[in-house]
């Protein structure tokens, strides 16, 4: 265990140890919530409204929270928005639409003095407490009255928060036609209009609605980014068992798989994935495979098969809290040391853990070309957070990443040898059918034909081998950002952080008191230890800030560097950092 001089708990400890540590208010920043109970269409409204915003130019955060439960459970969409960047999304409200009581009882505390809430229906007391602040919206009865069931009467709360947030109602009617068809988007189109009407007519329009800027941008969950980056660099076949957050990568295949050339299987279970993976790649399929921290530990075996067998697979690994079942819906930073030593031996793999689409997007096609050059699994490490929050970013499909390559065989050359050595650790790849080539694959230790074997000397130049690839790739790896700086970089404070905590790291860097470096640590393994040294060169404080209670990448950094974090701020609750209570942690600390 390592000792900080300071150790900040974020959540209900952290409230109570620091009840003084909170920044200004947000500023500059709106935020809407839309809660409801399972099956009324949450997620959906509050996508619609973001994809409204974000081609309106607006910069955009869409959070999406839900209980493990089959059915039934609060249900809940905050969008965020504002003219300039928002990096996160922010917990007080703006405005509030409830689709049912609950939705006011547990928010309510979240409300800005001048918040407007829109509900559904309110109880004697709620209504007495929140007096013209809250407006019933009967959304049920226009559903009702336009003929229309009920699950679309979300329909009607975006037509009222369209009048509200002076926001065109005829893009809002664009963006309900696409994600509808046919008679469901007449009738949802309806509904809105009459929740339009119904807003005008009562004058409801907020007092201090953001002024658009015209530009669109687009906007994306971290799943749908990172199988876009996939298929960018040349993905040739997807395999999973539905693990929730990983899923929406399967169902994103599932609906474009076949327009983008990629094959799409839905296996039995975890075990079936990752060796069909395996098995795919041997016979030269570009493959990825997409879980969750439980069935990551399912492939355990595979993983270690991947290695010794130098087999290309992207495993994309969304972690969940746990540990076993934990809380699976929610949000974790715990799975950073087991995966980095995912598979039992020692062998090379690549692991990156992006923090916002953009990132996932990149990290894909980055990570698919690295496995097929360097014959090796990679792993890329996402969260809750990452993988189902929405926010505007520039997925730059025009400038075309790298295609999965690898070391062709010469046949001029001689007999293939599949396991050839080289100076790079990399030997020439080729696939079953290829003429004259006797193509193995074996979990056992090998000499270069793959041939068993279990003498000394050989055991350790195959392990030589395969380790002079890391060497290899560490030096490729200079021409890429395995390490990113913001803030200023000469500021004495450094905060240092992984995967998803920089959404909220970047925004809550607006409402830390002094100046601080902000320094992301992208690649994981290989650690670029040259880079990190010289990111925090110079700080005579390092603050460590992770969603895990063991501060996992403080002692990877202390592990290969020997710098030592002097402060930590951690949250492990199952609750992604928020912006307004970290930036008071850190304020707490330099003040």
């Amino acid at each position: 265990m390592y000792t900080y001089s300071v150790e900040i708990r974020i959540g209900s400890l952290g409230e109570k140890s620091f009840p003084n540590a909170i920044p200004q208010k947000a500023t500059g920043v709106f935020t809407v919530l839309i809660g409801g109970a399972a099956g009324d269409g949450v997620r959906e409204t509050g996508a619609s409204l973001a994809q409204l915003l974000a081609d309106l130019g607006f910069e955009v955060f869409m959070s999406f929270k839900y209980p493990t439960l089959i059915r039934g459970g609060h249900n809940y969409a905050r969008v965020s928005f504002s003219r300039e960047k928002v990096w996160n999304d922010h917990v007080e409200l703006d405005l509030l639409i409830a689709l049912n009581k609950e939705t006011v009882r547990l928010h309510t505390g979240e409300l800005k003095p001048d918040a407007l809430i829109l509900a559904e229906s309110l109880s004697a007391e709620d209504e007495a407490a929140l007096g013209s602040r809250a407006v019933r919206l009967p959304m049920a009865d226009m559903s009702k009255q336009a003929q229309a069931p009920a699950i679309m009467r979300n329909s009607v709360a975006l037509g009222a928060c369209c009048y509200v947030l002076d926001l065109p109602m005829e893009k809002m009617n664009t963006i309900l036609g696409t994600v509808f068809r046919g008679k469901g988007a007449q009738a949802n189109i309806a509904l809105a209009d009459l929740g339009f009407t119904f807003a005008s007519n009562a004058g409801l329009r907020h007092a201090n609605m953001l002024a658009t800027t015209g530009a669109g941008a687009e906007i994306s969950d971290g799943n749908t980014a990172f199988a876009r980056g996939l298929v960018a660099a040349g993905l040739n076949l997807y395999l999973a068992y539905p693990m929730t957050p990983s899923t929406s990568i399967l169902t994103y295949f599932a609906r474009t798989g076949r327009g983008a050339g990629v094959k799409v299987f839905q296996s039995e279970n975890e075990l079936a994935v990752i060796n069909m993976a395996l098995g795919a790649a041997y016979a030269g399929a570009r493959v990825a495979v997409g879980t969750a921290s439980g069935g990551f530990a399912l492939m355990q075996e595979a993983m270690s098969h991947a290695g010794m067998a130098e087999l290309p697979v992207v495993i994309a690994v969304s972690q969940r809290q746990g540990p076993a079942t934990g809380v699976p819906t929610h949000s974790s930073q715990a799975d950073l040391r087991f995966i980095l030593h995912a598979g039992h031996g020692e062998f090379l793999k690549l692991v990156v853990a992006p923090g916002d689409p953009e990132e996932a997007f990149q990290c894909a096609a980055q990570s698919l070309a690295l496995a097929w050059k360097y014959q090796t699994p990679a792993l890329v490490v996402l969260d809750k957070h990452v993988s189902e929050n929405m926010m505007t970013c520039r997925l730059n499909s025009a400038v075309a990443p790298r295609k999965a390559q690898a070391k062709a065989y010469d046949p001029a050359v001689g007999a293939y040898a599949r396991y050839a050595a080289a100076p790079d650790g990399v030997s020439p790849l080729t696939f079953p059918g290829t003429p004259g080539a006797d193509v193995k694959a074996t979990s056992y230790e090998h000499d270069e034909s793959g041939i068993a074997i279990e003498d000394a000397a050989l055991v350790q130049a195959m392990q030589e081998k395969r380790f002079a690839k890391r060497e290899a790739l560490l030096r490729e790896l200079g021409d890429y950002d395995t390490v990113k700086t913001y803030g200023d970089p000469a500021a004495e404070t450094a905060l240092v952080f992984w995967g998803s905590a920089k959404t909220a790291v970047l925004e809550a860097a607006k409402y830390i008191a002094k100046p601080v470096r902000l320094v992301q640590v992208l690649w994981l393994e290989p650690f670029d230890a040259e880079k990190v040294q010289l990111a925090l060169r110079g700080a005579r404080r390092i603050v460590n800030v992770e969603n895990n209670r063991t501060g996992q990448l403080a002692s990877l950094i202390r592990e290969r560097t020997g710098l030592a974090a002097t402060d930590s701020i951690v949250r492990y609750d199952s609750k992604p950092f928020t912006p307004l209570e970290l930036a008071g942690a850190v304020n707490s600390l330099i003040a």
